[in-house]
């Protein structure tokens, strides 16, 4: 049984720039960049488990050589991922780095968002380095630092707090499909 939309075609699209979608932590970058690239038929690249393939775990990153330098091995992620091509699911603080943003230039750029009552539960026992000590307020004030700039990204807006993750695909993929129009900020809301 198919859980696409009517009229969501499962073809490969010819994609002119690489997707990339950011967000706050536990919005479903990864699930849902994964599923849109399928869709799509083009390769994904999950940047911090590329990391991780790397040079070992992010938290283990972040104790040992600190934020700054786990930055730097995100933003050489990115531009390998953006060479590649494809969707692209970037970490949550990858926006704070300049050369991150730069090197994500040209890609059609799509942001998720998600409420704080819904992360509560995907982010709950948790590894993340920077919720180590605050759980959900520390996720709020990260979320809150970073609003400004995801909104100054995006091309489109999609929100995963209360839908099916199928439903968030297909609306990006439908957003995509009609040009994925990199023009206008927030366009594709959902």
């Amino acid at each position: 049984m198919s859980t696409r939309a009517p009229g969501v075609s499962t073809e490969p699209v010819e994609q002119h720039a690489p997707v990339v979608i950011i967000g706050p932590m536990g919005a479903g970058k990864s699930s849902v960049g994964k599923r849109v690239a399928k869709a799509l038929g083009v390769p994904f690249t999950d940047t911090d488990r590329a990391i991780v393939r790397e040079h070992g775990p992010i938290p283990g990153i972040f104790a040992d050589r600190g934020e700054p330098e786990f930055r730097e091995l995100e933003a050489a992620a990115v531009r390998t991922a953006m060479a590649t091509g494809g969707v692209i699911a970037v970490g949550g603080g990858a926006v704070t780095h300049a050369s991150t943003r730069e090197a994500m230039a040209g890609a059609s750029i799509v942001l998720l968002t998600v409420s704080p009552e819904a992360v509560a539960d995907r982010i709950a026992g948790s590894d993340r380095p920077l919720l180590a000590n605050g759980g959900i307020d520390a996720w709020q004030t990260i979320m809150d630092e970073r609003a400004a700039t995801y909104a100054e990204l995006a091309h489109a807006v999609f929100d995963t707090s209360r839908r099916p993750m199928s439903h968030v695909v297909d609306d990006v993929v439908a957003w995509l499909r009609a040009g994925g129009d990199t023009s206008t900020e927030n366009e594709g809301t959902a």
